[in-house]
């Protein structure tokens, strides 16, 4: 498995510090894709639920979602089980710079948590948001400051996080009228598909 992972590594690497563009690129992708995350959650947040109430539980349930993945899994597996970061282990210089521990990576722990948060309540969303978590990974691994399991890694705990906040928030959903998953046979309907204005929940 190491093998396997190093060699990944190397071949997403080597696509590095010889084009600037492409340098440039996964700089971008591996730094500041994250913004771009954070405000399509905050769209998302704002476009799909009607009422504070509902918005105030999602953003409840994403926080909580960060907090187990990010802030307990992801610090617990590092202080029993550290890993050094690739650019430290194999003398390489990395595009950007991180200073603590690799695996699990915190960012794919933090973005994969939010795009399984979302695709809760939308699953094409959800996709999207997944989407560009993996991208944001591949760009940390070719950026030199992550191996390739530390991604994979980040995942397994953000799926955990996620699903336990999702369990313990959904039923503050269904007190509202909105049962989680909101996809399939339990979607809503579209917002202003009703005579009376939009119901508390839509898309």
């Amino acid at each position: 498995m190491q093998a396997i992972n190093e060699l990944i590594f190397r071949v997403l690497f080597g696509l590095t510090h010889a084009n600037g563009i492409v340098d440039l690129l996964v700089i971008f992708l591996g730094t500041y894709l994250p913004y771009l995350l954070l405000a399509g959650w905050l769209w998302f947040m704002l476009s799909r639920f009607r009422g504070w109430r509902l918005r105030f539980l999602f953003v409840i349930e994403t926080a909580l979602a960060v907090i187990l993945s990010r802030g307990i899994l992801t610090e617990a597996i590092r202080f029993f089980f550290p890993v050094a970061r690739p650019f430290a282990a194999l003398g390489l210089e990395p595009l950007f710079f991180e200073t603590n521990n690799a695996f699990p990576s915190s960012h794919a722990a933090i973005f994969f948590a939010i795009a399984v948060v979302v695709g809760y309540f939308d699953r094409r969303m959800g996709l999207w948001f997944f989407a560009l978590a993996i991208i944001n990974g591949i760009a940390r691994v070719a950026g030199g400051v992550h191996w390739p399991l530390d991604i994979l890694g980040g995942f397994v705990v953000a799926v955990l996080g996620a699903a336990f906040a999702h369990k313990i928030i959904r039923s503050f959903f269904e007190e509202l009228g909105a049962p989680p998953p909101v996809f399939g046979k339990n979607a809503p309907p579209a917002c202003g598909s009703e005579e009376e204005g939009p119901p508390p929940f839509c898309i």
